[in-house]
C-alpha cells in the first residue's frame, strides 16, 4: 500500500511538470508570434535597446601556396544626418569632388523628406575607399576649425557628414581563374551571396553566420559590441602560376586557330587535384556586373565543367581500354582497314574517307580510324561496351566541387533513341556528349593504374583556427592496372611514330586528338569542328594530365593541328613550374 501512495505522488509530480514545461514552450510560441515580436526594432526602442545585424567576415581563399585569390577590404558608406547638416551645398559640391558625383538632387530631396519628417538620414554614397575618406575627413576637421558646429551657414562646413565602414569582396588577381572562384554580389550587403565557382558552391561556408543582436542605447550600460567569428577560408588546388601560364596559352591558341572558345584543365590524375582549369571567356571578377556583356547567348560561365559536346576521337582511349581490358584485342591484334564498316545497316568511314589496310590496335589509334575502332567496339558487344562506359562515369555528373556542371545522359541499348548503329558512332565520340571534366575524370583511370579519381578545387578549409584537409577520393576501378599501362605505352608509341606536334623533348608523353564535326540542323558540318587533345605525363609517372578543347577552330578543323600544339606547350611550361626533371635525369635518379 506504501508503495502506490509513494508512486501515485511521481505520478502527480511528473504531471505537474509536464504541464509545466508546456506552458513554458506555449509561452515561447506566443511570444515569438506576438505583435511585439514581429516588430523587434520597435520593442528594442521600447525598453532602451537597438537592433543591430553582425555578420561574420567572408572568408578568403588562396591558392595551393598561399597566395590571395579573393579576399576583403575596408570601404565605407557616407551619409547625411539631415537635422546636423547645416550648409548642404558645402557637403554636395565636396562629395562631387572627391566621390565624382552630383549630390545636389539627392540632398534636396532628402531635406524635403525630413522636413516632412520622414527621414532623417541618407545614404549618399557607398563603398568609397579609405583615400577618398581621408580627404573628405580633412575637409570636414578644417572646415571645423573655422566654423565650429557649422554655426554660420554662410561658411563651408561637413557637418553632419559620416561615414561607416564594412567590407568589400576584392579579388587581386582581377579575371585570374575566374572560372573557378566565381564571384560575390556585394551591392545588396544585407542579402550578398556567391555566384558561380567556388564562391557559390561553398557559400555557406564561406559567409559564416549573420544574426540579429540587442544592444544596449545607455553607453553605460553596453559591455562591448558583439562580434561573429569569420566565416572559413579556402585553400584550393589551383597553382596561381600554372593557372596563369595556362591562361596565356590557351588565349593565345583561341586567337591564333580562331576558335570561338577554348578550354585547357590540368589535374593531377592520382589525387584528382585540379592544378590549373582555364576557360574562355573571363571576366575581371572586381567589376562583376559587367557578367551580362560577357556571357551573352547562353555561355556557361565556366565550359570546363558547364559545356557538354560531342568529343570525337579523344573518346577512343575508353573505347580501346574497354576492349584490352576485356581481352578482347591485345596491341598487336590485326585489323586491315577497307575504309568502311556497316553497323545496323549504317556504313561507318574513316575521318578522310580512305582505306589504310592492315593494322594492328597501336595503327588504329596512331591514324584515329572509326572503322577499326567501330570493329573494336563490335567484339566487345553493346552490354559490355556500355557497362564500361557506366564504369567511365559516362553520362554521369563528377560532382567536382564547383557550381554549376551540366551533364548529358548517356543512350544505351534498351533506350527508345539508342539504336546499333549507335555502338560504332558512340566508340569514336560521336553520338554521344561529354564536358571536358568528364573526359579528364574517365582517363584519369588510364593514368593512375587503372583507379578513377574525383576532381575537385578544394584542398583545404581553415575554421575557427583549424585546418581540414580534402582527401583523395577513388570513386572506381574501370580497368585493370594492366590495362592502364598498356594503353599508355600504346599511346606514347602512336605519338611517337607519327611524330606528332604533341610531344616534348626530353619528356614522354601519351595521348589522343579528337576531331568531332558538329552538328548544324541536324547534319553534321565538315567544316565546323571541336579540336581537342588528352594526354599524361611523364608516361612512366604520370603527375599531370591535360585537356585541351578549341570550339570551332578557323585556321585548321583538325585536333592534330590545332589542338596537339597547345598540349605541348602547356606541357613545356608543367615541366618548370612543377620541376619535373627529363626522363634521362629521372631514369638516373631512379639507378642510384
Amino acid at each position: 500500500m506504501t508503495n502506490l501512495k509513494n508512486l501515485s505522488r511521481i505520478q502527480i509530480l511528473g504531471i505537474l511538470l509536464t504541464l509545466f514545461a508546456g506552458l513554458i514552450v506555449f509561452q515561447m510560441i506566443r511570444i515569438q508570434t506576438s505583435a511585439s515580436a514581429k516588430n523587434l526594432s520597435q520593442w528594442a526602442k521600447n525598453y532602451g535597446y537597438q537592433v543591430t545585424t553582425i555578420q561574420s567576415e567572408r572568408g578568403y581563399i588562396y591558392d595551393r601556396w598561399g597566395h590571395l585569390l579573393a579576399g576583403n577590404e575596408e570601404v565605407y558608406e557616407l551619409g547625411a544626418e539631415l537635422q546636423y547638416v547645416t550648409n548642404p551645398t558645402t557637403v554636395a559640391q565636396t562629395l562631387a569632388s572627391v566621390v565624382g558625383s552630383d549630390y545636389n538632387t539627392v540632398f534636396s530631396q532628402a531635406s524635403e523628406q525630413y522636413i516632412e519628417g520622414s527621414q532623417v538620414y541618407v545614404t549618399l554614397a557607398d563603398f568609397v575607399d579609405s583615400d577618398k575618406i581621408a580627404q573628405i575627413e580633412k575637409l570636414k576637421a578644417d572646415y571645423e576649425k573655422s566654423n565650429p558646429y557649422g554655426s554660420n551657414p554662410n561658411l563651408p562646413s561637413l557637418r553632419g557628414l559620416t561615414w561607416t565602414a564594412h567590407l568589400k569582396r576584392i579579388y587581386p588577381e582581377n579575371d585570374l581563374a575566374s572560372n573557378v572562384i566565381g564571384f560575390y554580389s556585394y551591392r545588396d550587403r544585407e542579402n550578398g551571396r556567391g555566384f558561380y565557382g567556388v564562391e557559390e558552391k561553398y557559400n555557406d561556408l564561406l559567409a559564416g553566420i549573420k544574426e540579429q543582436v540587442l544592444i544596449p542605447l545607455d553607453p553605460y550600460e553596453l559591455q562591448s559590441i558583439p562580434t561573429a567569428p569569420a566565416g572559413a577560408s579556402l585553400i584550393l588546388t589551383i597553382d596561381r602560376e600554372i593557372q596563369r601560364a595556362t591562361e596565356n596559352i590557351l588565349d593565345k591558341a583561341v586567337k591564333d586557330s580562331g576558335a570561338v572558345n577554348g578550354t585547357i584543365i590540368v589535374m593531377n590524375p592520382k589525387n584528382g587535384e585540379i592544378l590549373a582549369m582555364a576557360s574562355t571567356p573571363r571576366m575581371n571578377l572586381n567589376e562583376y556586373w559587367n557578367y551580362s556583356q560577357i556571357y551573352t547567348d547562353g555561355v556557361p560561365y565556366n565550359k570546363a565543367i558547364g559545356q557538354v559536346y560531342e568529343p570525337g576521337s579523344v573518346f577512343k582511349i575508353l573505347t580501346m581500354a574497354a576492349a584490352l581490358d576485356a581481352d578482347k584485342v591485345t596491341p598487336d591484334t590485326p585489323f586491315t582497314d577497307t575504309g568502311v564498316i556497316n553497323v545496323g545497316g549504317w556504313d561507318i568511314y574513316n575521318w578522310d574517307r580512305g582505306a589504310w589496310g592492315p593494322q594492328t590496335m597501336i595503327g588504329c589509334l596512331q591514324h584515329s580510324l572509326n572503322v577499326c575502332l567501330s570493329w573494336v567496339a563490335l567484339q566487345l558487344g553493346p552490354t559490355s561496351f556500355y557497362q564500361y562506359l557506366d564504369a567511365f562515369n559516362i553520362g554521369h555528373r563528377t560532382n567536382i566541387d564547383l557550381a554549376g556542371e551540366e551533364v548529358f545522359p548517356l543512350s544505351e541499348p534498351g533506350d527508345p533513341m539508342w539504336y546499333e548503329v549507335n555502338l560504332a558512332t558512340n566508340s569514336f565520340g560521336q553520338g554521344v556528349a561529354v564536358t571536358p571534366i568528364q573526359m579528364v575524370m574517365a582517363a584519369s583511370s588510364i593514368a593512375n593504374d587503372g583507379k578513377m579519381v574525383a576532381p575537385h578545387v578544394l584542398k583545404a578549409y581553415i575554421q575557427n583556427g583549424k585546418q581540414y584537409n580534402t582527401n583523395t577520393q577513388i570513386v572506381g576501378q574501370p580497368i585493370k592496372a594492366e590495362t592502364a599501362h598498356t594503353l599508355t605505352q600504346m599511346l606514347v608509341t602512336s605519338l611517337q611514330q607519327e611524330s606528332s606536334d604533341a610531344l616534348v623533348d626530353g619528356y614522354t608523353v601519351a595521348g589522343k586528338t579528337g576531331t568531332a564535326e558538329i552538328a548544324v540542323n541536324g547534319e553534321y558540318s565538315s567544316n565546323q569542328t571541336n579540336a581537342s587533345f588528352i594526354g599524361w605525363g611523364p608516361a612512366d609517372d604520370p603527375q599531370f594530365l591535360v585537356y585541351v578543347w578549341l570550339e570551332k577552330p578557323s585556321s585548321s578543323i583538325w585536333g592534330s593541328v590545332v589542338a596537339a600544339p597547345v598540349f605541348s606547350d602547356e606541357v613545356k611550361q608543367l615541366v618548370v613550374l612543377m620541376n619535373i626533371p627529363p626522363d634521362s635525369v629521372r631514369s638516373g635518379l631512379q639507378g642510384q
